[in-house]
C-alpha cells in the first residue's frame, strides 16, 4: 500500500493470528478491531477455522487497493497466484464497504478490507451491529464454498444485444441475469453459513436495515419516473422504451433481495424470513410494475431449491432467466440468450480462483 501506516497490531485468537493495518487515525478503529476479533472467535466456536492468519486492512478508501490490483500486484503477505482478478471486479471496489480477498485453492489465510468512506456513506461506520454482520458475511465467503458455488464461477449468460432497445437497457438486463444466477449461489450460501454459525441476529439486523432502505427507495421512484417521462417528451425514448427502462430498474433494484430472504428459510429461521418478505410484499412490490411480483415468487422457489452439489446449475439458471424473459415479453421485449457452463479448470485459467464478492451492502 502506498499510504503511511497509522496503526499496526498483532492479535492471537485461538490458532489464528490477526494482523491489523490502518492508514488513518480514528477513534473507531479500535472498536472495529474488537468486532473482528469477536467474529473470528465466534466462528472458532462453531467450526474448525482453516485460517492460520487473517489480514485486516482498515483503509480511508480503496484507492490504494484498486491501484495495487490494477497493477497486477497481490495484497501484502499473500501469494500472487491467488489474485487473477478481472477489470470488472476491480471496478466495483470503490463503493464497497467491506471485501474479502482469498485464494480458493488455499484457505490458510484471507485479506479483509474495510473502506471507511463507503462505510460512512452507507451509515455503517459507527453501527457496530452492522459492522459485525458485514464482517461475519465476508468471513463466511471462503468458509461456505461448495460444488455449487464453484460451478457458479463457470457459468456465463449472454444476450443478443441487437434485440434490446434502447441500448442502455442491455447492461441492465445482463447485470441482472449475472447477479441473480452467477453471484446468487455464493451470496445465499455465505449468508446461510453465517446464520447457521452464530450470526443470525446480526445478519437479520443488517438485512432489515437494507429492506427498510428499499422502502425509502421506492418512495423516491417517482423522481426517476418523472425524468424518464421528460425524456419521452423530448424524443430521447419512445414510450415503450421508457416503460422497459422503468421495469428493468424495478427488477434490478428489488429482485436481488430474494437472495437475502432465502438463507433464513433454508436455515430454519422462518420468522425472520417472513418478516423480511412482509416488508417487500406489503410496502415495496405493490408499488412496482405487476410483472415483478410473479418473477420474485419464481425466484424465491429457485433459491430455496438450490443444492450444495448442484450438477445442473445451467438448467437452474435457465429457469430463472426464462421467468424474466416471459415477464418482459408481456411488455413487448424479445430476448434471445445463451447459457454456457465451462469446465472448472477453465474457470481457474480465466482467473476466477480469487474472490471480490459483489455484495449489495
Amino acid at each position: 500500500m502506498s499510504r503511511t501506516i497509522r496503526h499496526f497490531s498483532l492479535h492471537r485468537i485461538g490458532t489464528t493470528e490477526l494482523r491489523v493495518v490502518a492508514d488513518f487515525e480514528d477513534r473507531n478503529v479500535l472498536p472495529i478491531i474488537e468486532i473482528e476479533e469477536k467474529v473470528i472467535r465466534e466462528y472458532i466456536q462453531h467450526i474448525d477455522l482453516p485460517h492460520q492468519w487473517v489480514m485486516l486492512y482498515i483503509l480511508d478508501d480503496f484507492k490504494p487497493l484498486i491501484r495495487q490490483l490494477q497493477a497486477g500486484v497481490s495484497p501484502d503477505l499473500l501469494e500472487p497466484k491467488g489474485y487473477k482478478l478481472t477489470k470488472e471486479s476491480i471496478a466495483t471496489l470503490s463503493s464497497r464497504p467491506v471485501v474479502n480477498l482469498f485464494d480458493l485453492s488455499n484457505l490458510i489465510g484471507c485479506n479483509v478490507f474495510i473502506n471507511r468512506k463507503a462505510m460512512f456513506e452507507s451509515g455503517y461506520w459507527t453501527d457496530h451491529r452492522a459492522i459485525e454482520a458485514l464482517l461475519a458475511h465476508e468471513h463466511a465467503h471462503p468458509l461456505a464454498e461448495n460444488k455449487t458455488t464453484q460451478a457458479s464461477r463457470c457459468l456465463s449468460i449472454n444476450f443478443d444485444r441487437s434485440l434490446i432497445q434502447p441500448p442502455n437497457l442491455y447492461p441492465i438486463i445482463k447485470g441482472l441475469a449475472e447477479n441473480l444466477c452467477i453471484l446468487a449461489p455464493r451470496e445465499i450460501y455465505t449468508n446461510q453459513f453465517a446464520i447457521e454459525n452464530g450470526f443470525c441476529k446480526d445478519i437479520y439486523y443488517l438485512d432489515k436495515l437494507n429492506f427498510e432502505n428499499a422502502v425509502k427507495g421506492v418512495s423516491s421512484r417517482d423522481i426517476f419516473l418523472q425524468k424518464i417521462h421528460q425524456e419521452v417528451r423530448s424524443g430521447k425514448f419512445s414510450r415503450k422504451e421508457a416503460d422497459l427502462l422503468i421495469i428493468g430498474g424495478d427488477l434490478s433494484a428489488h429482485l436481488p433481495l430474494a437472495m437475502e430472504i432465502a438463507p433464513f428459510y433454508r436455515s430454519g429461521f422462518t420468522e425472520q424470513a417472513q418478516n423480511l418478505e412482509k416488508i417487500l410484499t406489503e410496502h415495496v412490490l405493490p408499488k412496482l410494475d405487476p410483472i415483478v411480483l410473479p418473477i420474485f415468487r419464481s425466484l424465491q422457489e429457485e433459491y430455496l431449491s438450490l443444492q450444495k452439489d448442484s450438477k445442473e446449475l445451467s438448467e437452474w439458471a435457465n429457469r430463472i432467466i426464462s421467468s424474466i424473459v416471459k415477464g418482459l415479453s408481456e411488455k413487448g421485449l424479445t430476448l434471445n440468450y445463451q447459457i454456457e457452463m465451462a469446465k472448472f479448470n477453465e474457470c481457474i485459467d480465466r482467473g476466477n480462483n480469487s474472490e471480490i464478492n459483489k455484495d449489495r451492502n
